[in-house]
């Protein structure tokens, strides 16, 4: 089975990350919960601490590996930006076709500046725009692509959910973990 991570840093916008997670290992899909602190335990946005299962020194990419998320939440996305160690990761991942998603802020503030945006449509929270210069910004809810999803932020993090289980697992998938959660009734 493919893994995929999910990246938590001081500032994350809790409904975003938690409820992705949610989304996903519903779907069993392998998620993993990635800390960039040197402890496991993180501090979201809204006062929610969590322990993540692994901390980022602890983990390494794989052939194996499908998704790179990156929740946002501010100071969050800022955080994930300056972690190194992440970049190199998103920045490899991606340059070898490997899948990527991130909602709210990350996609201007964490994905722009490595040009994993550059040349394909994307969205983030309304007014980050401005920060990702030369990225087609479309102001969608979310944006589904092969190899790439963003989103806009907390009120979209299921459909942002559900887009990433459609990309890995098909359409029927998604829907059906919609449904089981009464999405849409």
């Amino acid at each position: 089975m493919k893994k995929s991570y999910l990246f938590l840093a001081d500032g994350f916008e809790e409904v975003e990350a938690l409820a992705t997670v949610d989304v996903l290992r519903r779907a069993e899909m392998d998620v993993t919960t990635v800390s960039i602190n040197a402890t496991r335990e993180v501090t979201g946005a809204h006062g929610v601490s969590v322990n993540a299962d692994c901390v980022i020194s602890d983990m390494k990419l794989t052939a194996d590996t499908e998704w790179l998320i990156c929740p946002g939440g501010m100071p969050g996305a800022s955080n994930l930006a300056a972690c190194e160690p992440l970049t190199a990761m998103l920045r490899e991942h991606y340059a070898r076709g490997g899948r990527v998603a991130a909602i709210c802020a990350s996609p201007a503030v964490v994905l722009a500046p490595l040009g994993i945006l550059d040349e394909r449509p994307a969205t983030c929270y309304p007014g980050f725009e401005s920060i990702a210069a030369g990225v087609d910004m479309t102001g969608k809810d979310v944006v589904a692509l092969d190899t790439l999803v963003t989103a806009n932020g907390p009120a979209n993090t299921l459909p942002f959910a559900f887009a990433i289980v459609s990309v890995s697992k098909g359409t029927q998938v998604a829907s059906d973990v919609a449904a089981g959660m009464l999405y849409g009734k």
